[in-house]
């Protein structure tokens, strides 16, 4: 890695701070991020804006992981009293009223010491402090900004900026100066420390480079126009090129030219259709799911080969030869090799905390197999980031967005490769200005070595304090017991409730706890380094004891609770109590490895033998639980016929008998949310009149909801259309019943 690359990774390792790490088009952002896993001992995830970004950058949407609805995030506890009925607005009230996090994601939230972000250009300032309050809220800490994880942040702001629509602008401007992510409420006292690569790889040439540099910066000279426009070609001209790829701003633009081109074809159209499994959103496609292919059809690659033969990269032109039936042949652009396409595999993957090692993992939930191409007469300049290209047309002269020139002429290795298609002018070249105001704050080199300093003193004193404190576990502890529904949780009724037993062994140690913290404090204060480090070891020895013996009181606890009636909730909340005196242990195993890592500058710290030791002792632990008997259960239901009753016909018996529906999830141990999808597949096979199921003014309003949406219309389309208000059971009612107005009619 380049110096400010390893800087980077040091600075992430050794200090607590949020980072932001950025760079010109090509300076290896990506590279960075793809190499994280190998330079840093953190538990971490990626996530990004967008399903594309995110599938780019091997992590998850930020939507997703969050559970986050469509809408507007205010940073305020009141909701602005002049809103419209159909405004989609949330502050952290309605996130934890209508759209809580589940137990697998508060769990991810809870393990990860950094989160990181990328592609954050496009990252709104109300999604950041949304995310802050989620991690602050999952993780019971809302004295540090995003609940004491530590973020960085991976992008170019003089790429593309957010997207806010018009009509939400002058909402988002009430509470932010600018949309950008900076301006988050959670970054006013915690900013991050601006790290910009500066090493180009794409380009070599010094002029070119120069000339880039002027566009980003927005001091373009009138001979860095006339040099880009040297490059123009008329139409005609244009009409003539080969091999190569039109770089435009409109969506529509792209579209035709490459329909055009592939209709004045003469061959046949041969269709692939795409291997799709599991969950994979449409959102996600990394190309077409049907792709139409014609002999001579121009196409480019939309990975890089990992092969060691590397033909191809994310970006690559090549010009299909021979299709004979799955088989396609294609000619690489200049070197002429034909090469014989193979499908390629995408994954979606979410992130999850295994039950019984406590360690985070991924889960690949779907996947995509494509070929992986897409015909590239032409492309967006939005959808161009991030691929290389040694030739192409730019059409740029309708550019819209701030750094959308730039961008595009940012895609190619050199000038050579650049044919313009309209002449450029110095009005289309724009730069926003607070980015620019920003960057020149904040891009401070020389005091970068200091800073790393004074934040690695500060979070050595923070590890020091948190690893051997325990309030927040007792805080967990005294939050579950002081639940209504939980109270006398007892296996034995002569004994003491185990959450108590727990609690006493940890407040019990406070007193010693207070002594040793402050034993630390001074001899980190007066760098007696050999001291502290002893005394970290015997005193992760002692407190490692402690925390052992607890949880496996708690596995013990939980073993015996999971085959109790009506105790769902309860076993999530002990899972989640398990999983921070896991967090607890790891931090003390791995105490005296951090420390002495940073002191004498040794990073990243291998942590990975004490991790694999926890991990295999926890497996020992479980094995060793005594087994729970499982209850015999009820013997199912027959109907009048003999034939055993679905559970949906159990649902609609106990509603036919006056219950009401809350009443029949708890009867039956469901949530509410599968008794009203049982309900609503009784109003669709008209087994039940929807208003004996929803009252009318509830029908009224989703009707009208269904009615403005464009069709065909999703439960989905219409959960989002009324801001998560009713459940999709009463939304699939409704679009049942409306189905059938419109079929009586």
């Amino acid at each position: 890695m380049t110096e400010i690359k390893e800087f980077a990774a040091r600075f992430l390792n050794t200090t607590a701070s949020h980072i932001f790490l950025t760079g010109k088009a090509g300076t290896g952002k990506t590279t960075f991020l793809k190499n994280l896993a190998s330079v840093t001992h953190k538990n971490f995830i990626v996530v990004a804006p967008t399903g594309i970004a995110a599938l780019n950058a091997g992590g998850v949407t930020i939507h997703s992981q969050f559970l986050f609805p469509p809408a507007i995030f205010i940073p305020d506890r009141f909701l602005p009293s002049n809103l419209s009925e159909n405004s989609r607005i949330i502050n952290g009230n309605i996130l934890a009223r209508q759209h809580p996090l589940n137990s697998a994601r508060k769990k991810v939230l809870r393990s990860i010491d950094l989160l990181v972000i990328d592609e954050v250009s496009m990252l709104r300032a109300d999604l950041l402090d949304a995310m802050d309050y989620r991690l602050k809220a999952a993780r019971g800490n809302f004295s540090q900004s995003f609940g004491g994880v530590q973020l960085l942040f991976i992008g170019d702001l003089f790429q593309l900026p957010p997207v806010v629509r018009s009509d939400e602008q002058a909402l988002m401007s009430q509470y932010y100066q600018s949309p950008w992510f900076y301006e988050a409420h959670a970054l006013k006292h915690n900013k991050p420390v601006y790290l910009e690569l500066d090493k180009i790889f794409r380009q070599s040439n010094p002029v070119f480079i120069d000339l880039l540099n002027n566009l980003r910066n927005n001091v373009a000279t009138p001979e860095d126009i006339d040099l880009l426009n040297k490059h123009y070609q008329s139409s005609g001209q244009v009409a003539q090129q080969q091999e190569v790829i039109t770089l435009t701003t409109h969506n529509y633009k792209a579209d035709q030219l490459n329909m055009q081109a592939l209709k004045n074809l003469q061959a046949s159209s041969h269709f692939f259709d795409a291997f799709i499994e599991g969950d994979f959103p449409e959102n996600m496609y990394p190309v077409l799911p049907q792709l139409e292919l014609k002999e001579g059809a121009q196409i480019m690659f939309t990975r890089n080969d990992v092969s060691v033969d590397k033909k191809y990269f994310n970006g690559k032109l090549a010009t299909v030869k021979t299709i004979e039936d799955d088989e396609v042949w294609v000619e690489l652009a200049e070197t002429r090799e034909l090469y014989l396409l193979s499908r390629e595999r995408w994954e979606n993957k979410k992130y999850t905390v295994h039950v019984t090692t406590q360690v985070l993992e991924e889960e690949v939930i779907g996947s995509f197999e494509q070929y992986p191409v897409k015909l590239a007469w032409a492309i967006t300049v939005h959808k161009s980031q991030g691929l290389t290209f040694d030739k192409a047309i730019i059409d740029v002269a309708s550019a819209f967005a701030d750094g959308q020139v730039y961008v595009a002429l940012s895609r190619l290795r050199s000038l050579e490769g650049l044919v313009l298609s309209e002449r450029i002018h110095a009005k289309a070249i724009s730069t926003d200005i607070q980015v620019a105001a920003f960057t020149k704050e904040h891009h401070q080199p020389q005091k970068l070595a200091t800073t790393v300093q004074e934040k690695q003193q500060h979070y050595l004193q923070e590890v020091l304090e948190k690893t051997f404190n325990f309030n927040g576990l007792l805080k967990e502890i005294h939050f579950i017991n002081t639940q209504k529904d939980n109270a006398d949780r007892l296996e034995n009724p002569t004994m003491k409730p185990v959450l108590t037993q727990v609690a006493d062994a940890l407040a019990t140690e406070n007193s010693n706890t207070e002594k040793f913290r402050n034993q630390l404090r001074l001899l980190l204060h007066q760098q007696s380094h050999e001291q502290l480090l002893e005394r970290i070891h015997k005193g992760s020895t002692y407190y490692r004891q402690l925390i052992v013996n607890q949880i496996k009181l708690l596995l013990e606890h939980s073993r015996m609770m999971q085959n109790q009636k009506r105790v769902k909730t309860y076993v999530s909340q002990l899972q989640e109590l398990d999983l921070a005196f896991t967090k607890k242990l790891e931090e003390i195993d791995t105490a005296s490895l951090l420390v002495e890592g940073i002191l004498n500058n040794i990073v990243p710290i291998d942590f990975t033998q004490t991790r694999n030791r926890l991990k295999e002792e926890r497996k020992q632990w479980v094995d060793k639980l005594e087994p729970v008997t499982e209850k015999k259960s009820k013997p199912k239901r027959k109907s009048k016929t003999g034939n055993e009753k679905s559970t949906y016909d159990i649902t609609l018996e106990y509603f036919k008998k006056g219950m009401k529906a809350e009443a029949i999830a708890a009867e039956r141990g469901l949530v509410l949310s599968t008794i009203e999808g049982h309900l609503a597949k009784a109003v669709e096979i008209a087994r039940l009149d929807i208003f004996e199921f929803m009252q009318p003014a509830e029908v009224e309003e989703i009707s009208a909801a269904l009615a403005g949406l464009p069709q065909p219309v999703t439960s989905k389309n219409l959960y989002d259309q009324l801001n998560g208000k009713y459940a999709y059971g009463k939304l699939r009612a409704v679009m049942a019943y409306a189905g059938s107005r419109v079929g009586d009619a």
